[in-house]
């Protein structure tokens, strides 16, 4: 049992008892990772506004029967991201994607660099829908799910959903994805 730093992308977050988190993150050495944050939901939490989703922090960990959060540190909070809702809803679908396709603990830094450029890219574009089409194919392609010559048309939504082996839920959400 040791501590380490990681650098990650918070995909997702689920309340815990009355206090903590679990945290999606997906990070550029291990993959994605699931890491309980005590305390955090606490008015008062330092490491609260670090761990929001969509934020790139560094988090310091220590390993125990879960990976547990000590420290974290914000790279960049993607605010005007989360200021405008419809690019948020397009970056919530991304790391929906993201979660619901790529295994735990294996690293893929091709979709982690995705992953960061799209969400940067999604801040300054007027248009994202082009580029949310780009990122489904593209990521497809990473994991090895499509190729690059075969043509990517509407199909590839349920081709999507079939692989996850579940609905997406932020479809539902912001028609705007459909």
């Amino acid at each position: 049992m040791g501590s380490y730093k990681v650098e990650g992308i918070i995909i997702k977050r689920k309340n815990f008892g009355e206090t903590d988190r679990i945290l999606t993150v997906f990070t550029k050495k291990e993959g994605k990772i699931k890491i309980l944050a005590k305390g955090v939901r606490k008015i008062n939490s330092r490491r609260a506004p670090h761990v929001e989703l969509l934020n790139l922090s560094i988090l310091n960990l220590h390993e125990g029967k879960m990976l547990i959060l000590t420290e974290a540190e914000t790279r960049s909070h993607y605010s005007s991201l989360k200021n405008d809702l419809k690019k948020a809803g397009f970056a919530f679908y991304v790391c929906e994607l993201v979660d619901g396709l790529v295994p735990e603990h294996q690293e893929n830094r091709a979709v982690y660099n995705l992953l960061e450029q799209t969400l940067y890219d999604l801040e300054i574009i007027r248009d994202p829908r082009p580029l949310i089409k780009r990122f489904e194919q593209e990521i497809l392609i990473l994991l090895g799910f499509w190729s690059r010559e075969r043509m990517f048309l509407e199909e590839g939504d349920r081709f999507i959903e079939d692989l996850m082996e579940k609905k997406i839920k932020t479809k539902r959400i912001f028609p705007d994805l459909s």
